[in-house]
């Protein structure tokens, strides 16, 4: 019977998140980055904690601060992973990445993403329903919009470019997909758009050092386990285009011995998804551990 933390990405803030027992992390987050990360965290406006320069830190940050608030307690996972930029997050817990290296790398990633593509000219839509190779073979036929995220059954978040994914989503309708969501994002992540953003990333990553696991690391790309730290470095860089296999990664931690999930970091959107994976494991946030 394995334990598995799961660290949550983007879209999971929200003000107020950290406060009690994350105020020193931040103050040390704040320090790295110049700007005050702890008054947007616990006051605001919701607004500035939106953009992803700010967002990234702040999530990898109190994510941070709610693992060494387990560890504190003496809970220990034997596998982690994180869903896009959580995986920042499972690779502190996992002993790879530094915080300081970890909070201003993320700051540097959520910037990178931001200018590789003009604001206004991409898209993301969730897409509810509808067969996974269906929605490939569609996105393939279209062009310029890629699967994302393979979230859970039946929910498949599509990236690109504005009109490919409005022209995706009128087709993909037809093809049996139930609803169609577009997301208030400010950038196509995880597709091939995001090219520049990755090379940016590739060398913010060779400047700094990220060691071999401690223990095994689920990659967003692979959906396997990983402890390599140069493989570690590659995967990230990968993950910036690529598609995030959550869903896959989540079914082979089970798989592989996982009985219990405990959510690292703010909001339970991983929860929600991992539920909807299995119905035979329990899962419960960081916040419900006593």
């Amino acid at each position: 019977m394995k334990l598995a933390f799961v660290f949550p990405g983007q879209g999971s803030q929200a003000v107020g998140m950290g406060k009690g027992f994350a105020e020193e992390h931040l103050d040390r987050a704040s320090r790295l980055l110049g700007f005050d990360l702890k008054k947007i965290c616990l006051e605001g406006p919701e607004e500035e904690l939106k953009r992803t320069e700010v967002q990234q830190p702040a999530i990898f940050t109190v994510s941070a601060a709610a693992y060494d608030l387990l560890i504190k307690k003496g809970i220990k996972p034997d596998v982690v992973a994180g869903h896009s930029l959580g995986e920042y997050s499972a690779l502190y817990a996992a002993g790879s990445i530094s915080f300081e290296d970890g909070v201003r790398t993320v700051n540097q990633r959520g910037r990178f993403m931001q200018e590789a593509v003009p604001e206004g000219t991409g898209a993301m839509a969730a897409l509810l329903g509808g067969e996974r190779e269906t929605i490939i073979s569609i996105c393939l036929e279209i062009g310029n919009v890629w699967p994302a995220n393979f979230n859970s059954p039946g929910q498949v978040v599509i990236s690109g470019k504005k009109e490919s994914v409005a022209l995706a989503g009128e087709k993909l309708k037809s093809a049996g997909v139930k609803r169609i969501i577009p997301l208030p994002v400010s950038a196509p992540f995880h597709c091939p758009l995001m090219k520049p953003a990755a090379d940016k990333l590739s060398e913010r990553l060779a400047a700094i050092t990220i060691n071999n696991a401690r223990l095994p690391v689920y990659s967003n790309i692979t959906a396997r386990p990983v402890t390599d730290g140069g493989k570690i470095k590659e995967l990230l860089v990968r993950q910036v285009t690529g598609s995030v296999l959550w869903e896959d990664s989540v079914k082979n931690m089970i798989d592989e011995g996982v009985s219990k999930f405990i959510e690292v970091g703010p909001g339970k959107v991983l929860a929600g998804l991992i539920k909807k994976i299995s119905a035979n494991v329990e899962v419960i946030s960081y916040e419900e551990v006593n």
